[in-house]
C-alpha cells in the first residue's frame, strides 16, 4: 500500500513538497515523471534515467500494452517491472484517453468503449472492469481509473453527461479494484481521475463523488480532462477549484502537462505529480529546454557555437557536447541527436522539479517563480 506524507508547504502559494512511498520506492514531490509508453522511455537508456536524469517513476501506457507487446507475454514475465527491468515505481493510465482519441474507430456506451486497434484494425472493449484485471497485468504500482477524457471546448451539455459516465465507471472500478489483488507480491494503488472540463460546477460535482469512494486503496486523485484545447487560465482556474477540495494527506496529479511554466504554476497551485511527452517529443524535433528559455537545435546560429550544449545543465550531454554538434547531427538526421536532446530535456525537468522542491522548503517558491518563469518561455 502506498503511503504519502506532506514534509514542508510555501507559505506564498498553495505549493508543498511531500513523500510517496511505494514498494519500489519513495517518490519525493512535486515530482515529474517521463513516459514511457510502449515499456521505454525512447532513446534513454534505465541507467542514464536513474543516475544521470535521475527518474524517481515513470509510465506505461495501458492501451499500448495491452495490445503490444500483449498481456500473456507480460504476466510471463512476471509483469513490466521485470519485463522492462526497471526496479522503481511505474505508473500506468488506463488507456481512456488513447481510447478516445481513435474517432471513427470506437464506440462509446456505459458498459464500456469499443475500439479498433491502430496496429492490425482488430476490435477490442475496455470495460472498468477489465481495465482494472489488465493493469493488475501489467503491474504498476499506481494505475488510474477508467474514464472518458471530455474534450476542452465541449459544452456544458456535453461535459455533464460525460461526467456522469465518468463517476458510473469510477464506481464499477473501484468495486473491482477493492475485490482483487495484485499478481506479483507487492501492493498496487489507484487514483481516481476528476473530470468536469471547464466548468466549475461539474468539477466540484467530480470531487464529492470521487470522494464518496474513499477509502486506503486511494492512493492519490488525478486531474484529468486539462491541457486538452481549453485555454491555459483555464486550467489554472480548474486547478484552482479542484486543488482545495481533495484530501491533503494524498498526492495530487495533473495528467499530461505541460511546459515548464505550467508545472510551476501547477505547483503553486497545489499539484504534486506531473507527466507530460513534451520532453521526449520536442526534444526529438530538436527543441531544448533550458533556465534561459528553449533552443531550436535546427536553426542556423547554432552552426558555429563551440560552447557547451547547456552550461546550467545537470545532465553529463550538457557539458560533453557542444551546441554546433548538437546542430549538426540534427542537420544530418542522426538518431544520436534525438537520443542527447531527450536525455537533456528529461534531465532539466527532474532539476526543474527538484529546484522547486528545494524553494518550497526553504519557504521562497512563490517570489522564485514569478522570478524564473519569465525566462522559461522565452526563444534563445
Amino acid at each position: 500500500m502506498s503511503h504519502f506524507s506532506v514534509i514542508n508547504e510555501d507559505p506564498g502559494s498553495s505549493a508543498r513538497t511531500g513523500l510517496l512511498t511505494t514498494d519500489h520506492g519513495e517518490i519525493r514531490t512535486p515530482i515529474f515523471m517521463p513516459v514511457g509508453t510502449v515499456g521505454s522511455v525512447k532513446g534513454v537508456y534505465h541507467r542514464d534515467l536513474k543516475d544521470d536524469i535521475g527518474a524517481e517513476i515513470i509510465l506505461g501506457n495501458t492501451y499500448h500494452l495491452y495490445l503490444r507487446p500483449g498481456l500473456d507475454t507480460l504476466y510471463k514475465a512476471g509483469g513490466l517491472h521485470r519485463f522492462e527491468n526497471w526496479d522503481r515505481p511505474i505508473l500506468t493510465d488506463s488507456g481512456g484517453f488513447q481510447v478516445f482519441s481513435l474517432t471513427g474507430i470506437r464506440k462509446i456506451t456505459p458498459e464500456g468503449c469499443t475500439f479498433s486497434s491502430h496496429i492490425d484494425g482488430s476490435r477490442h472493449t475496455f470495460t472498468p472492469e477489465n481495465n482494472v484485471d489488465i493493469q493488475r497485468k501489467i503491474g504498476a504500482d499506481i494505475m488510474m481509473a477508467f474514464d472518458e477524457c471530455c474534450p476542452g471546448d465541449a459544452d456544458f451539455r456535453y461535459a455533464e453527461k460525460s461526467l456522469r459516465l465518468t463517476q458510473q465507471w469510477l464506481e464499477r472500478f473501484a468495486a473491482r479494484f477493492d475485490s482483487t489483488e495484485p499478481l506479483y507480491g507487492y501492493s498496487q494503488t489507484m487514483f481516481p481521475i476528476i473530470q468536469g472540463c471547464v466548468y466549475p460546477d461539474l468539477r466540484k460535482k467530480a470531487v464529492e463523488h470521487a470522494l464518496s469512494l474513499d477509502n486506503d486503496n486511494r492512493g492519490g486523485y488525478a486531474v484529468g480532462g486539462l491541457a486538452v484545447g481549453e485555454p491555459t487560465e483555464k486550467m489554472y482556474e480548474m486547478l484552482e477549484i479542484t486543488c482545495p477540495l481533495l484530501p491533503i494527506n494524498k498526492p495530487r496529479y495533473l495528467m499530461g502537462v505541460g511546459t515548464p511554466a505550467n508545472i510551476l504554476e501547477g505547483i503553486a497551485r497545489g499539484i504534486d505529480m506531473f507527466d507530460c511527452v513534451m520532453p521526449t517529443r520536442n526534444g526529438r524535433n530538436g527543441m531544448l529546454f533550458t533556465w534561459n528559455g528553449v533552443m531550436n537545435m535546427r536553426n542556423a546560429k547554432w552552426t558555429d557555437d563551440f560552447s557547451p550544449l547547456d552550461p546550467l545543465g545537470t545532465s553529463f550531454v550538457d557539458k560533453t557536447y557542444t551546441k554546433a554538434y548538437l546542430h549538426h547531427l540534427f542537420i544530418a538526421k542522426e538518431m544520436f541527436a534525438a537520443m542527447i536532446a531527450t536525455e537533456h530535456n528529461l534531465a532539466f525537468y527532474l532539476d526543474l522539479v527538484r529546484t522547486a522542491r528545494e524553494h518550497i522548503d526553504s519557504g521562497d517558491f512563490s517570489s522564485w517563480k514569478d522570478c524564473v518563469i519569465k525566462r522559461l518561455g522565452q526563444r534563445m
